[in-house]
């Protein structure tokens, strides 16, 4: 019998096994597909992250601790997972964005900046913004990349002890006796606790989740720049920008791919099933992500180098899930990313192994708590 077996091996799935190996857990991690794979929300190389951080303070700490755990997975396994860039957030005056990313550096004694377009435009010269925006230029921000950093977790795991198998996908679960029995891949694991991070797939494992688990498709588009110097990673900070037609993100030039940027709630919540993703990019999908280069990134608006469709899975608050499955000692869950989750893979990790290993938290998670009047 296995201490743990862990039902999604993605970003927070690899990091979790590994915080449980590494724990002298016998763990076990099971997934549908591949080890990475471009099926879910991890794919597309690069995910952003930052500490300043506009969705809220109570994610600083949590952000820190990140930072730790990815340069701690670097070193473990050789690989070059966190590239530090600086970050913007970028909006008007008295928005969202920046009211919450000036508040979150305050709040934490972060080292910050203030800049009016003009100065970002002098500074950062891929940038083109209008004078009267706004940015929180913040010099910590950066980007993980992300299939990287998944193999990197599930192969430190396994050298840790941890059994993964792949092409596994879970048919059901039961309790037996005092733990869990898995059905998947014609076989059966037996295991005292479980811990489900199985992103848009949360909702058919664990029915009580389906109503605030929102599988939703997204679009991310790569582009040759026309000035190839402007969008290298030492001259190009990441971003977080709110504006008029929309809240786009991006990412310089990494090893050649071409420069990314993405708009959350793409095509205005195009909730879906996972498992009937439209995964063909279409001409409206190119449209809404060009008019957001052409306006603010015009020497980035060269050919198309790629695209490609993922699924970010929507809480109603847009907060994380991490805790118990409704009803359950000893089945963990953690799910609801909201298309800002993947930086706190290796401390969620490592929440969700203290949440098997009867560790107390170490951080306050009171935010991620499935409590009674949450999502009321």
């Amino acid at each position: 019998m296995y201490d743990a077996i862990v039902i999604g091996v993605g970003g927070m799935g690899s990091a979790t096994l590994y915080h449980l190996a590494r724990g002298g857990a016998r763990v076990l991690g099971l997934e549908q597909f591949g080890i990475p794979h471009a099926f879910g929300s991890s794919h597309g190389s690069t995910r952003i992250i930052r500490l300043a951080y506009s969705e809220g303070p109570e994610y600083v700490p949590l952000l820190r601790a990140a930072y730790r755990y990815w340069r701690e997975l670097e070193a473990v396994s050789g690989r070059s997972i966190l590239q530090i860039t600086g970050g913007l957030d970028i909006g008007p005056e008295g928005s969202w964005t920046i009211e919450g990313s000036r508040q979150s550096c305050v709040e934490h004694g972060l080292a910050f900046e203030e800049l009016g377009g003009m100065e970002v435009n002098r500074r950062f010269p891929g940038y083109r913004l209008p004078d009267a925006m706004r940015a929180v230029y913040q010099p910590d921000g950066g980007y993980v990349r992300s299939e990287d950093a998944i193999e990197a977790f599930a192969a430190a795991a396994q050298a840790a002890g941890a059994e993964i198998v792949t092409d596994a996908t879970v048919r059901g679960w039961e309790r037996r006796g005092a733990g869990w029995r898995v059905h998947a891949a014609g076989e059966r694991y037996d295991a005292r606790k479980l811990v489900i991070t199985a992103g848009p797939w949360v909702g058919a494992l664990v029915p009580d989740l389906r109503p605030v688990c929102r599988p939703e498709r997204q679009v991310m588009l790569w582009t040759e720049p026309l000035r190839a110097d402007r969008f290298q990673p030492g001259r190009f900070p990441v971003f977080n920008m709110e504006s008029p037609s929309g809240r786009y993100y991006g990412f310089p030039d990494d090893r050649g791919e071409g420069f990314k940027i993405g708009r959350y709630y793409h095509l205005r919540q195009q909730v879906t099933d996972p498992n009937r993703l439209d995964r063909e990019c279409h001409p409206e999908d190119e449209a809404v992500l060009r008019e957001g280069v052409a306006a603010y990134f015009p020497e980035a608006d060269g050919p198309t180098r790629r695209m490609a469709a993922c699924l970010f899975t929507n809480t109603p608050d847009t907060d994380f899930i991490l805790d118990r499955a409704p009803g359950l000692d000893d089945v963990f869950v953690a799910a609801g990313f909201s298309g800002h989750g993947f930086k706190f893979c290796s401390v969620v990790g490592r929440i969700l192994a203290d949440f098997c290993l009867d560790r107390p938290p170490q951080w306050d998670l009171g935010r991620f708590r499935l409590g009674p009047d949450r999502f009321r």
